[in-house]
């Protein structure tokens, strides 16, 4: 029989790789400021809709949709969309879209690609003459089509 905690011994010479940050990502202090509101909580006027392309996104109702029919879409890559949105024309690192959409959890930075792929592929980014999303390698993202803003819900 074992003693207690000698299955776990060797974790104590567990060393992180050089150049590796452990700690907890940071929130930047626009990210934690959205624009528009969470669907449990108010943080000031939320547009009732905003419209890109083809594409209109209800906040409210936490809901995007293309000729007014729900576009198929995952919570989390809505959640990059609506970050990504909040700033548009402003390039969002990494780190401050997985401190928005994974808040207080580690996450490995491959699910924000997957997400990031599913969001794109929902959008259609890059066909049809539509561009929405930049990525710039090692940095982050950036929205760039234009948008329309119109009412706001309190």
């Amino acid at each position: 029989m074992r003693a207690p905690g000698s299955a776990f011994g060797n974790l104590a010479q567990f060393h992180p790789e050089d150049g590796v940050d452990a700690s907890p990502a940071i929130q930047h202090p626009e990210v934690a400021k959205p624009f528009i509101a969470k669907r449990t909580g108010s943080v000031g006027a939320a547009p009732a809709k905003v419209s890109f392309g083809p594409f209109c996104l209800l906040p409210t109702q936490f809901l995007l949709q293309e000729d007014d029919k729900p576009v198929p879409i995952g919570s989390r890559a809505l959640e990059i969309l609506i970050a990504l949105l909040e700033r548009r024309g402003e390039l969002v690192s990494k780190r401050d879209l997985m401190a928005r959409v994974w808040p207080n959890v580690f996450v490995e930075p491959a699910n924000l690609t997957v997400h990031m792929s599913a969001l794109r592929r929902a959008l259609r980014d890059g066909r049809d003459g539509h561009r929405f999303i930049v990525n710039i390698p090692g940095r982050g993202y950036c929205f760039v089509a234009a948008i329309d803003v119109s009412g706001h819900e309190n």
